[in-house]
């Protein structure tokens, strides 16, 4: 990369952190944006962003909102990256993606070799995390869709 192109980088998420001071900003170091699997996380930055690009989307997702509010979602624990470019393809920011899974509030229960999740907010619900039985997460999502049928 050459000179010029970095200090337009770093130019650019120097103004990135200076208009999202209570919100995660984006970098170009090895801070990470940290988001829970199954949320979403605003990100604000200051300059318009074209394009985003995730490097591993079965990890994490992100849509533009408007050029300047992205929405990252957690889709399953991990690391990845994401990369912001503006409208003429120069990098606004490059950071990395943590996807943590929120252990406090989550049961898992072995029957066996087969793993269920629970969110215990207080009660306990079923839920879905990666690693649980097969069988069980078909059940959860046929049960998903039919509330969502009969409420539609």
């Amino acid at each position: 990369m050459s000179l010029q192109r970095q200090a337009r980088v770093v130019a650019g998420v120097a103004l990135m952190c200076l208009g999202s001071a209570s919100l995660p900003a984006l970098a170009a170091d090895a801070s990470a944006v940290t988001v829970r699997a199954n949320m979403a996380r605003i990100l604000r930055i200051s300059a318009p962003a074209a394009t985003v690009i995730v490097g591993n989307p079965g990890i994490a997702d992100v849509t533009i909102q408007d050029p300047q509010t992205l929405v990252l979602t957690g889709k399953s624990f991990g690391q990845t990256n994401l990369i912001v470019l503006d409208g003429m393809g120069n990098p606004i920011a490059d950071t990395l993606v943590e996807v943590t899974i929120a252990q406090s509030d989550t049961v898992t229960v072995y029957l066996g070799s087969q793993r269920t999740s629970m969110s215990c907010t207080p009660r306990c619900n079923p839920t879905i995390m990666m690693g649980d039985d097969p069988a069980y997460t078909t059940n959860q999502l046929a049960s998903s869709n039919l509330v969502r049928s009969a409420t539609q």
